[in-house]
């Protein structure tokens, strides 16, 4: 029994590759006859992988996509490589794929040897990950253990540090995990407070599933992602950006995405900034017939605001807050310097 079940993993991992396998050459590579291999087909069509078969001399046989998907067969080195690539878009590397990442690699973490649990934490731990997402590291064990905990409707322990106040010890029932603009939350039913509460999640540390289940809530409004946006809405940040630009809303707006509110203003640009206040390499005055806007923005940090008003390139004047220009004039060095300018 034992060999054959280790002759119909080999037969599958054969056929996975989606190639066609003449009859011949695979019993030749699996070392059974024809009539053995047929029989094995047969199995593993009875398990659900859809095989087809060509008779004739030149016969043979190929794996098909099915309607629904079997089970897979992963060797040591493709179950890391699915791993590691779940992690790099679970930290928003594809856009539009982060919680479906996170979905997946909470599965595929759960059925990895401990083997190769250690070969990917080390490899995670050896590699600088190159995606300009903008947003703050994420542990993606962090991740993926609120996601487990999510879907095993399990209560959870972890260490929340707030934006104002001490860390603080937090006892909740997990329901989503949620990516929003360059950070993740996670929504949760506070039991200490009796509430809804959201987490953002690389402030969050050491989450630990305590074992007990609950019976999942309804979700205010039913769409996590409304609730989560009306709930951030009514939180201030602690800078409030507003910029006049030099350039048409419509490209400023295409630049900035959602992350930022662009309006036309009208009128001639007679409030450009003067030439001693000019940020380095915004080019030459603008003509008082260009098109202006105003870009506001909310932001906890101004990294964010200095970098889109460097990919916009536009000569601009800062309303507020004034502690973006003190920003930008120390970027502004940091830069010179590193292009050699004295």
């Amino acid at each position: 029994m034992a060999n054959t079940s280790a002759r119909m993993l080999r037969l599958l991992s054969l056929l996975q590759t989606h190639r066609y396998w003449p009859g011949a050459e695979l019993a030749e590579r699996l070392d059974v006859s024809p009539r053995t291999l047929r029989r094995d087909v047969d199995r593993l069509r009875e398990l659900g992988y859809p095989v087809d078969a060509a008779r004739g001399v030149a016969g043979g046989y190929q794996l098909q996509a099915g309607a629904a998907m079997p089970p897979l067969l992963l060797d040591d080195e493709e179950a890391v490589a699915i791993a590691i690539g779940l992690r790099t878009a679970a930290a928003g590397a594809v856009a539009g794929f982060e919680e479906t990442s996170v979905r997946a690699l909470a599965k595929v973490i759960q059925l990895l040897p401990p083997r190769l649990r250690r070969r990917i934490d080390a490899l995670r731990a050896m590699t600088t990950p190159g995606v300009l997402g903008g947003g703050p590291t994420l542990d993606a064990t962090v991740l993926t253990t609120l996601a487990m905990a999510c879907r095993g409707e399990e209560r959870l322990r972890f260490a929340y540090a707030p934006r104002d106040g001490d860390p603080a010890d937090r006892h909740v029932e997990p329901h989503r995990l949620v990516p929003l603009g360059r950070r993740w939350y996670l929504m949760a039913w506070d039991l200490d407070r009796g509430d809804w509460r959201s987490f953002r999640v690389d402030r969050l540390s050491e989450p630990a599933m305590t074992g007990a289940r609950f019976r999942p809530r309804d979700i205010p409004g039913g769409d996590p992602v409304a609730w989560l946006r009306g709930r951030l809405a009514s939180v201030p940040n602690r800078y409030d950006v507003s910029v006049v630009l030099h350039r048409d809303a419509e490209s400023v707006r295409a630049m900035a995405g959602q992350w930022a509110a662009v309006e036309p203003l009208p009128g001639p640009a007679e409030d450009a900034p003067p030439a001693e206040d000019a940020p380095s390499g915004a080019g030459p005055s603008p003509s008082s017939g260009a098109p202006r806007c105003r870009l506001r923005m909310s932001v906890d940090d101004l990294g964010w605001p200095v970098m889109l008003l460097g990919v916009i390139g536009a000569d601009f004047l800062i309303e507020s807050p004034p502690e973006l220009r003190d920003r930008l004039r120390d970027t502004a060095e940091v830069l010179l310097r590193g292009a050699g300018t004295p």
